[in-house]
């Protein structure tokens, strides 16, 4: 655990969210900044920085969050019109809590969200 982390603490029960999903190496919980009807952020338990952080140290992890991810995603009642999953990957790539994490958005068509 990183006492700075948000997640960490999220993880440790030091801060609420309203978690959707748990598994011994997951958890998923509501973004309370919503891009979508339904968004929710995926997290491996273990701190790891980034998704390459992740794959890179514990892969096993990192497939327990697509896992994770999967489960959300249909229990949500995403499958059949579709979602979007997404890994911000540092500063530039949009990552704001230094913490891998998956977003899982869904519920309505998603234009897109990269500008040149």
């Amino acid at each position: 655990m990183d006492n700075d982390c948000l997640f960490c603490r999220i993880v440790a029960g030091e801060i609420p969210a309203t978690v959707v999903h748990e598994t011994d190496t997951t958890l998923a919980f509501r973004d309370i900044d919503p891009k979508a009807p339904v968004h929710v952020l995926v997290i491996p338990k273990a701190h790891h920085q980034d998704v390459t952080a992740v794959a890179n140290a514990d892969p096993k992890a990192a497939a327990d969050v697509l896992a994770a991810a999967a489960a959300v995603a249909e229990a949500e009642g995403l499958l059949a019109d579709g979602f979007r999953l997404i890994f911000n990957s540092g500063a530039n790539g949009g990552q704001e809590v230094f913490h891998v994490h998956a977003h899982v958005l869904g519920g309505r068509p998603l234009g897109p969200m990269v500008s040149r």
